[in-house]
């Protein structure tokens, strides 16, 4: 039988766009979802905006317009993101819903009824000249228990500590900058430190696999604290004015946000289940069923941030809410994601922006694959660093993956008719391919993405090595090795299927373009594909460019698409000297800096084919080696040279050059060309012992 999967990423707050933090987490969670799909397992992939609180109020205020205009302002640009990342959630919720109020009201209630709820009057901040209570976020001073200054008035972001506004050192409003005055006001606790709750959180978090041993040992400390590190009961509500859900029997309060925002993933799923989307995904019962069934798993992927809420409130709340609602099956932490080792900040310019990085026209799934390459299970921060970044993509993705298909698929097509065909037993190859496939298969599952990365790029390598190997541009050249040249080929495009059916989970539309595409089925990938011999092919078709630097650049520039970066701390070194260049060109100094000159790589490139190109008066089109990849060149040679004549000469290409789209494909370097007047063009060859591939200095 599958498994009944419900997995749920953080809430987005309401009150601004989506950061790349948001969507680091969204494509890791997706990466495990279409894997868990892959495998014929019954996923529920849902989430929702995070609706509710002061901050929400208060920056509707300031434009003039209702809370819930702003939240739907917010809501509409959502798609954007989801669409452009290739993110698969099933259904998008807010936590300003009917379904989220009911929730929310029923668990208070049940909670109540456990003896857990109890009333306390409390002093609060409250800002004399703004006249409103302070929310906990809007109070800030020393950390009571590190001293580190300006901390928010709920939690120490330098040590982690949680405490009440009260306890900070010299307070202070931060809307207004006024000293807060203490004002008594009555509210609701949910009695977290009652021996109910402790106990059953101590046998939660010992379940062996549920959380990560990290999280464990953080969520412990917390649990076994004492004196002002005990574990607190829990501030639930709010003083109007508030904009959240109103509790049911105390007029004039609210929800504290952090109680309606988690239950907002039992909102999303049921409004999920209300729309039929369920239903049409092949779960037959309905949302109660489906949450108090056994064999229901409810799976969180969260930030380091909001352990605290997520691995002692959050399962305390729906264990004694008791049935239908269950307490998580696990939840999955990620640490925090940085810029060339530097933390967060568009002032400083190591912001980066997702909407941006679709705008300039970069591909989502270049930044999919570098974040599973550096994604693991534990809880450690990730670091953005755009050479890496650009080394890894055009190296990984390029050099080796899709190298493969462009460098094998011409020789199958134009020579055996799309058909492929392999000499000899092919139970070895099938086995290394099932095997390979199972280590993958692993790493998936425990979020080890890095390591599936590794292992997959192995067998890149591997399969490229035996292709080189074995030689087929020379193959081609005699008949009599024809049935040589096609179990070369074809072994290597079945490599290429099972990288594509490995890699389906980071680059779904680029493998469902392989699956339909090159491989002609009706449908994606599924894991099962990785051990079926494929039998035909047909005609490659471009499947993914290479990073320019230079769009690094603009990823990072404030100002328009594609102008040179205004920070050049934030600049990748290549894109720091082609701006130098661009500069210098401008002026009317045709002097290079030697640095400006080894930006320009210049390779040994020889040509396996050229041909002739039906409309173009000048181009030949050209297949080269360079080695570890294939490349298509558009060159205006023709005038020159019979493309038969050209067949296994070196030459030599441009080969960091951005690729153009022309009318006649896209042209993925330059070969270099000597001409005077009325003479020419002259192509460069390399002396004798030259071999593809090589750098020229």
């Amino acid at each position: 039988m599958p498994r009944r999967i419900f997995v749920t990423t953080a809430l987005p707050y309401a009150n601004g766009p989506f950061h790349i933090g948001h969507i680091m987490e969204y494509i890791q969670a997706d990466i495990w979802v279409r894997f868990q799909r892959m495998q014929g397992q019954q996923v529920h992939f849902v989430c929702a905006d995070d609706a509710h609180g002061a901050p929400i109020m208060l920056k509707a205020e300031a434009e003039g317009i209702s809370p819930q205009q702003l939240v739907a302002r917010v809501a509409a640009d959502r798609p954007r993101y989801l669409q452009g990342f290739h993110l698969s959630f099933d259904h998008w919720h807010s936590t300003d819903s009917p379904e989220n109020t009911r929730l929310s009201q029923d668990i208070y209630a049940r909670l109540k009824a456990a003896g857990l709820i109890y009333r306390k009057s409390v002093e609060q901040f409250f800002d004399p000249l703004k006249g409103m209570f302070l929310p906990d976020r809007y109070v800030k001073g020393e950390c009571p228990n590190c001293h580190s200054p300006d901390q928010y008035g709920d939690a120490c972001e330098v040590c982690g500590t949680v405490y009440a506004p009260t306890d900070l050192i010299d307070p202070y409003s931060a809307l207004t900058g006024a000293k807060p005055l203490l004002k008594a006001s009555e509210h609701l606790f949910f009695r977290l430190s009652d021996p109910r709750c402790v106990a059953f959180l101590e046998d939660w978090l010992g379940t062996p696999g549920r959380l990560q041993p990290q999280v464990v040992n953080k969520a412990r400390e917390w649990l076994a604290g004492s004196g002002a590190q005990a574990l607190a009961d829990w501030d639930i509500s709010r003083d109007a004015p508030y904009f959240g859900i109103p509790i049911p029997d105390a007029p004039g309060k609210y929800f504290y946000v952090w109680l309606d925002a988690p239950i907002g993933y039992l909102a999303a799923l049921e409004s999920y289940f209300e729309s039929g989307k369920a239903a049409a995904n092949g779960e037959p019962r309905s949302f109660e069923q489906f949450l108090a069934a056994p064999d229901t798993e409810q799976i969180h992927f969260i930030g380091k941030d909001i352990i605290y809420f997520h691995t002692l409130f959050w399962p305390a709340m729906l264990r004694f809410a008791g049935p239908p609602y269950r307490v998580p099956a696990h939840v999955y932490v990620h640490g925090f994601i940085t810029v060339s080792g530097a933390k967060m900040s568009k002032s400083r310019g190591t912001g980066l922006s997702p909407l941006r990085y679709l705008e300039i026209g970069m591909d989502a799934e270049w930044l999919r694959y570098f974040l599973a390459a550096r994604l693991n299970g534990s809880v450690e921060d990730l670091d953005f660093n755009p050479d890496d970044f650009v080394a890894r993509v055009n190296s990984d993705l390029i050099g080796k993956y899709v190298n493969i298909a462009s460098r094998a698929a011409s020789f199958i097509t134009r020579s055996f008719n799309g058909e492929l065909k392999f000499s000899g037993d092919t139970r070895e190859l099938v086995r290394a391919a099932g095997d390979t496939a199972a280590l993958v298969q692993k790493s998936y599952e425990n979020r080890e993405f890095g390591r599936a990365m590794r292992d997959i790029m192995a067998f890149a390598d591997r399969i490229n090595q035996e292709f080189d190997a074995r030689k087929p541009w020379v193959l081609a050249r005699e008949q009599s090795r024809a049935g040589e040249l096609q179990d070369v080929c074809s072994r290597a495009l079945y490599g290429f299927k099972l990288l594509s059916v490995l890699l389906t989970p980071v680059l779904p539309a680029v493998s469902g373009r392989v699956a339909r595409g090159l491989f002609g089925l009706d449908r994606g990938f599924v894991w099962s594909d990785a051990q079926v011999l494929p039998d035909r092919i047909n005609p490659y078709e471009h499947l993914m460019t290479r990073v320019d630097p230079r769009q690094l650049d603009a990823l990072f520039d404030s100002g328009v698409p594609g102008a040179p970066a205004a920070n050049a701390a934030a600049a990748t070194p290549a894109a720091a000297t082609a701006a130098a260049a661009t500069a210098a060109a401008a002026s009317g100094n045709t002097v290079l800096s030697i640095d400006e000159f080894r930006r320009i790589e210049l390779r040994v490139a020889r040509i396996v084919r050229a041909e002739t190109i039906d409309g173009a008066d000048k181009l030949l089109k050209l297949t080269l080696d360079l080695g570890t990849e294939t490349r298509t060149v558009f060159a205006g040679i023709k005038s020159a040279y019979d493309p038969a004549s050209l067949t296994g000469r070196l030459t030599v290409v441009v080969a960091n050059l951005a690729p153009r789209k022309m009318k006649f494909g896209v042209s993925e370097g330059m070969v270099l060309a000597a001409s005077g007047e009325g003479q020419g063009p002259f192509l460069l060859s390399a002396d004798a012992g030259a071999t593809p591939g090589m750098r020229i200095t």
